[in-house]
């Protein structure tokens, strides 16, 4: 066993030897610094064993008052980019207690905390309750060294979980080996020595895990606390000052004997909490602790992973232009820690910049021409304006905008090299704060998002306007088109009266089909009232048949016949009248006076009417291409919509449109309905 210790000590010392030659860190420092304090500790015990020196033993108990602090340091630092920088006040507090076992080791004699009788029998040391103590804390701090590893690993990406695993787990393993053998102190008052020759088993296990780690490990990882968990840290710190100092102010009383001391705990309690809340609710305050933690722990100022998510998460919750560019403003005041904004937006109609949100700040009825000297300052120097740059005809043209609302910065938003618009920062919250290049690239950077944010929330709207204007469009081709069709009705009776108004028959079917069609338009204009509203067909049983004959004279003047039976179905009157109207309008513009038109009714294979004429019929590639299709027509002063609306309004109905045409043949359209249940 003494070959097995003393080759687990070497390849721990090699190991951390050489992870700080390849990199020279506090980490690397410390961790190597726990190695040598523990194979010290293994050695020295493993020498007492050999020789029957309780003297050794003894000697070695100050190199033991050091390994609770050792580890602790080592877990600490482990794998942290940050370094010292990075160990929380509560963790600083706790290193500086775990020197407590390394004083009382140093300060007391070891008779103190263990003695054996008869060691060169049996190599066990009996504790008394100073030695309970302090190999009881020493376990506890080593506990708490393997919780820090784990948070540690828990807190890796996949990528560097897998490089950090082994190197981890080897540290781990070390620890758990000390743990184990110190265990005894808690469990059986005791330490049975002879423990050792199972820890050095463990402790070349984990040598081996260490340098097989080291080779996955690369180039190394570095992980970083946030700063939101340090910022947490302070929070709970403090927490736990004001806790500890109302429990000494209660334990003060007491022992003074106070009268009421009671309701004065509750009293001081209460009013010191409601300070302490007010303290962090407080921005002022809140933003002085992120400055200092910036200051003292970090190389950088911002965790811009953290501010791109963030201020990504915020431009996509905004539904309008005005909730966008409040969102704006506030992201810009809250990461810089400003206590006002405002933004201006180029107006295409005035041609200036003027102000179209804010966020505390006064609104403002300044404007500015691409021509003032601010625009001419950001489109040229291209960056963010300070209050504090050297630019006295800058200053001289704006000074008193910007000293009436405390401007601090300008920061101009570009969208493809043009000045889309600029936001214009109060003054700081903090006086502490100092801002450097690295806050006017961050403000760049999501100045080049907001401003795409921004035009794509414009384009967004008059996308959306110009789909309204679309639909007005529509509605007013459909309804042009069955204006044209009232017209064309009206048009053929009036071209018959000429010849047939001396007929007294004639003059009846005038005055009905007048007072038809009269009735249709009145009905038109009153669904234009109602355009946003959905209109319900009036489904009722409808004769085919009777319609037919109901139809045709509201187009007199054509040969037109009507054939077939009696046939119900379930529809809307007038909405399938206006398919048969178009249907034989079309039919008398694509055929000469001559020629007949028929109107047919049937039921099968289903409920039908059709249309039948003899004149210049449609092409193949148009039935096939543009049959249907809105806006596209065969006829020189057609709108190319009467056949659209008719499939609307038979599909509306769970019917179809069937077509036969050949060019100078004519054309046959026959509509299927569903039938009558």
């Amino acid at each position: 066993m003494t070959l097995v210790s003393i080759l687990a000590c070497l390849l721990l010392v090699s190991y951390a030897l050489v992870c700080l030659l390849r990199e020279r860190s506090s980490a690397n420092w410390a961790f190597l610094f726990a190695v040598v304090v523990t194979t010290v500790i293994d050695l020295a015990e493993l020498r007492s064993m050999r020789n029957d020196e309780f003297a050794i033993r003894q000697s070695a108990q100050i190199v033991e008052g050091l390994l609770a602090f050792a580890w602790l340091l080592a877990s600490l630092l482990h794998a942290r980019a940050g370094g010292w920088r990075e160990v929380r006040i509560g963790q600083r507090l706790l290193l500086c207690c775990s020197l407590l076992p390394f004083l009382c080791v140093l300060l007391s004699p070891s008779r103190f905390h263990f003695y054996s009788p008869d060691f060169a029998a049996e190599h066990v040391l009996f504790l008394p309750t100073a030695g309970l103590f302090l190999y009881g804390s020493i376990m506890a701090l080593l506990v708490i060294s393997l919780a820090n590893l784990e948070i540690t690993l828990g807190a890796t990406n996949p990528e560097q979980f897998w490089r950090l695993k082994f190197e981890t787990v080897g540290i781990g393993m070390v620890i758990v080996a000390q743990v184990l053998y110190y265990s005894q102190a808690v469990l059986f008052r005791t330490i049975d020595m002879d423990w050792t020759k199972g820890r050095s088993i463990v402790l070349l296990l984990a040598a081996m895990l260490l340098f097989a780690g080291g080779v996955r490990k690369g180039r190394g990882v570095k992980l970083q606390v946030s700063r939101q968990v340090a910022f947490n840290s302070m929070v709970f710190a403090s927490v736990g000052i004001y806790l500890v100092l109302v429990g000494l102010l209660g334990e003060g009383l007491r022992y003074f004997g106070v009268p009421f001391q009671n309701v004065l705990i509750v009293a001081v309690a209460v009013a010191a909490g409601v300070a302490l809340l007010l303290l962090f609710l407080s921005a002022k305050l809140r933003r002085n602790l992120k400055v200092l933690l910036h200051k003292n722990f970090y190389q950088n100022k911002y965790d811009y992973r953290v501010q791109w998510l963030e201020f990504s998460q915020r431009l996509a919750r905004p539904q309008s232009s005005i909730e966008l560019q409040q969102v704006i403003i506030s992201a810009y005041c809250d990461i810089f820690g400003l206590r006002g904004g405002a933004l201006f937006l180029f107006d295409q109609e005035q041609s200036v910049y003027q102000n179209v949100a804010t966020y505390e700040m006064e609104p403002t009825a300044e404007q500015f021409s691409p021509e003032s000297q601010l625009v001419r300052y950001l489109v040229e120097q291209q960056r963010v304006f300070s209050c504090h740059d050297d630019n006295p005809a800058l200053l001289a043209a704006h000074g008193t905008f910007l000293a009436a609302y405390g401007v601090s910065f300008i920061v101009p938003l570009f969208h493809a090299e043009a000045v889309e618009g600029f936001i214009v920062l109060g003054a700081p919250i903090s006086t502490l704060e100092r801002y450097i290049y690295e806050d006017y690239d961050l403000m760049k950077t999501i100045a080049r998002q907001a401003s795409v944010s921004i035009v794509n929330q414009r384009l967004a709207e008059q996308v959306a306007r110009l789909r309204e204007i679309e639909a007005i469009g529509n509605i007013s081709t459909f309804v042009i088109h069955d204006l044209k069709n009232y017209v064309a009705a009206l048009s053929l009776l009036l071209e018959n009266a000429a010849d047939y108004i001396d007929n007294p028959e004639f003059q009846q079917d005038m005055l009905k089909s007048l007072g038809n069609t009269v009735g249709k338009m009145q009905h038109l204009i009153s669904r234009l009232k109602n355009l946003g509203e959905k209109e319900l067909q009036n489904l009722l049983p409808v004769d085919l048949l009777q319609l037919a004959e109901q139809t045709v004279p509201l187009v007199s003047g054509a040969n037109v016949q009507i054939i077939g039976s009696s046939v119900l179905v379930q529809g809307d009157a007038e909405e399938l009248q206006k398919v048969l109207i178009n249907f034989l309008i079309n039919a008398i513009e694509a055929s000469n006076e001559r020629l007949p038109i028929s109107v047919e009714t049937g039921t099968v294979p289903q409920p039908f009417f059709r249309v039948i004429d003899q004149g210049s019929g449609m092409s193949q590639v148009f039935q096939q291409r543009d049959l249907f299709k809105p806006f596209v027509t065969t006829k020189k002063k057609g709108l190319g919509i009467g056949l659209y609306q008719c499939r609307r309004i038979i599909e509306a109905h769970g019917g179809r449109i069937d077509v036969t045409s050949q060019e100078g043949q004519g054309s046959i359209f026959t509509v299927y309905l569903p039938e009558v249940d």
